[in-house]
């Protein structure tokens, strides 16, 4: 009863309508009663061949409303009917959304049949909880993964960064992630994929198990860029829905960079000056907007912990993107081509990945592990050019010769297949025996 009333409730009580003015490149403007519209509004727009176009007001100009479609614009012509939607954009979630792919409208596309729809409508760009009500981060959540377990362990209500390269290998330690974090659901939210990628990730990286818990939502490369930035908005919502039934939600979205271009081309397209890198300054509004809404619930909700990828362009980390959100979220994972060329795989560079909650989620008697790994490895990294080169004479330093004696240990502890599992407790007791090992030869 409460779906049929909110269904009804989102008839409009009278029809608005206006008309095609003029169409540059992807902006469509559109002439009518603008005083009835507003930004962020849906409409749709008749085309010549019979078929209506999803669009969204962005601006207004000279007396009409600037609009960007959600599809192709084939088949608009001057003078189609435009159609304003009182209501905007959302959905309805319910828990039989669990194992199933849908599109940046909230559409089933993996031809399993309609979407079960829940009592109430979740607004796609909904304001992120207020700071007050929020509590605070849980207990350390188990990715499964040993170096991000060790050296950035993360807690329920996080919200960490995966920043990469292309073909650094993110991917597939996010399929790692997803099949292996202990939490109730996973949202994944595949944003600007390649439509090749898709079925393999689904079918090969998540598996049949690891979907049974998920909800995956798809824009591909192709699609529009309000599609693209949609499905991060409805990754959202959807990851808000599993949360206020109390459960733990792992948000997972790849990437956040092609969020950024699709802000990017939105707000080109309505005359928004280029600032760093051609982005403009709603970019850099809309990211914290966006990354604000996952984190620790109120008292009587779940939480939804958030892990964000970053494709950093020419694997510059430092440029506005990947800074802007490393100073949002509550630490990073850097990844590098590097390690990954010399076959190390998860690529991490734990030197350089950080994790905020730490050291208060980890034990006491695990932090002088911790410490003594890090400095190991941190003696190495200084000297490996040298080493490998072989600069270094062996017995110039007692320390950088420990260093070197354990590093194949260490580089083996980094190291995991696809299909390994390793426990918070395990990986910490297989850190402390290295050590332990370097302390007996030092």
């Amino acid at each position: 009863m409460k779906a049929l009333i909110s269904a009804i409730d989102a008839i409009d009580d009278v029809e608005v309508f206006g008309r095609v003015k003029s169409v540059q490149g992807l902006l469509i403007e559109i002439v009518g009663p603008v005083r009835e519209l507003r930004v962020g509004g849906r409409v749709m727009i008749a085309g010549s061949d019979g078929q209506d176009l999803a669009a969204e007001i962005i601006g207004f100009r000279n007396g009409r409303a600037l609009c960007l479609p959600f599809g192709e614009l084939s088949g608009v012509r001057l003078g189609c009917k435009a159609v304003f939607r009182r209501h905007d954009g959302s959905v309805t979630p319910s828990t039989g959304w669990l194992g199933r792919v849908i599109n940046a409208m909230g559409e089933p596309i993996d031809g399993l049949g309609p979407l079960p729809q829940g009592a109430r409508a979740y607004p796609l760009r909904q304001s992120p909880l207020a700071a007050h009500d929020r509590t605070r981060v849980g207990d350390p959540v188990d990715l499964g993964v040993r170096c991000l377990n060790t050296f950035t362990t993360m807690c329920e209500g996080q919200r960490m960064g995966i920043f990469a390269g292309s073909g650094v290998g993110k991917s597939v330690l996010m399929s790692m992630l997803a099949r292996n974090t202990d939490v109730d659901v996973s949202v994944i939210g595949l944003i600007g994929e390649r439509g090749r990628e898709v079925h393999e990730f689904i079918q090969e990286y998540l598996g049949e198990e690891g979907l049974k818990r998920a909800v995956v939502v798809v824009a591909t490369s192709d699609e529009a860029a309000l599609m693209r930035r949609q499905a991060c908005y409805i990754s959202m919502a959807v990851s808000e829905f599993f949360r206020d039934q109390g459960r733990r939600v792992l948000c997972m979205m790849d990437s956040l960079t092609r969020f950024a271009m699709a802000q990017r081309e939105i707000g080109l397209a309505i005359g928004e000056p280029p600032t760093a890198k051609g982005y403009p300054p709603t970019v850099f509004t809309e990211l914290p907007r966006l990354l604000e809404r996952a984190g620790p619930g109120t008292p009587n909700s779940g939480s939804v912990t958030g892990l964000f990828t970053v494709l950093v362009e020419g694997d510059d980390h430092n440029e506005p993107i990947a800074d802007a959100v490393r100073g949002i979220l509550d630490g990073h994972i850097v990844m590098e081509r590097g390690i990954a060329e010399r076959g190390r795989y998860p690529a991490v560079n734990v030197l350089r990945s950080i994790s905020r909650t730490m050291p208060g989620c980890v034990p006491d008697d695990v932090r002088p592990v911790l410490a003594r790994a890090r400095e190991l490895m941190s003696l190495y990294a200084d000297m490996e050019e040298l080493i490998r080169l072989g600069a270094y004479r062996k017995g110039s330093d007692p320390k950088v010769d420990l260093a070197i004696a354990i590093n194949p240990a260490l580089e083996g502890f980094l190291s995991q297949k696809r299909e390994d599992v390793t426990s918070i407790a395990e990986g910490y007791r297989l850190l402390a025996q290295i050590v332990a090992e370097a302390d007996a030869l030092g």
